[in-house]
């Protein structure tokens, strides 16, 4: 089996789930049980899997797989992650969604023209986020909302960033006379029976 051309992760193997060789699936697919529709699923080291069988549980689908037919076999597998070519996937979606494989490889323009390259998206739970590779300078971490990058264009390679509300540019305004803000002597010291020096 030869490896995916633009592999995108679908899912992640988790534990065993009884005895018969079935095994706890975490998805990435707006529906979990549409993760049999994708067709055969690959590991990173060229492992095709078949699913067999789909059902939900919980936070995760409990998918039986060709080939995994005990608790032996299906312990093995935890924590190997199930990716498609991102050619079998839709390219249906909303305006405003984006596959995270579309848009690493991106250039990141702002005003003044070509700024970076998009390395990576990642999602802490707040959000997504792009990595960005700026030109001599190290990567930065820009949030993916309408506000800090209003423009995307996947036919056109590039995502167009505002500066200000992506973090890469100060605001002149709410910077305080006499630089960093900070007055020491301005700073509440609490009562003074708190024994503080006053």
């Amino acid at each position: 089996m030869s490896k995916l051309q633009n592999p995108v992760q679908m899912a992640v193997i988790g534990a065993a789930h009884g005895i018969k060789g079935e095994l706890r699936v975490k998805t990435f697919t707006g529906d979990p049980l549409a993760l049999a529709d994708y067709g055969p699923l690959h590991a990173k080291d060229g492992r095709a899997f078949q699913i067999l069988d789909i059902r939900p549980a919980g936070t995760v689908v409990v998918v039986r797989f060709k080939g995994v037919s005990d608790r032996n076999a299906a312990e093995a597998l935890a924590g190997t992650e199930l990716f498609v070519d991102r050619s079998v996937l839709p390219d249906d979606g909303e305006e405003d969604e984006f596959y995270h494989a579309d848009l690493i490889g991106l250039e990141v323009k702002d005003d003044t023209g070509v700024i970076g390259r998009v390395v990576a998206v990642h999602n802490f739970g707040g959000g997504d986020i792009l990595d960005v590779t700026l030109a001599g300078r190290k990567g930065v971490l820009i949030p993916f909302t309408q506000a800090a990058v209003p423009h995307v264009s996947i036919a056109d390679g590039f995502v167009q960033v505002d500066p200000l509300a992506a973090g890469l540019a100060e605001d002149e305004e709410t910077e305080a006379p006499g630089g960093s803000g900070f007055d020491p002597k301005g700073r509440p010291r609490g009562p003074k029976d708190a024994g503080g020096n006053r």
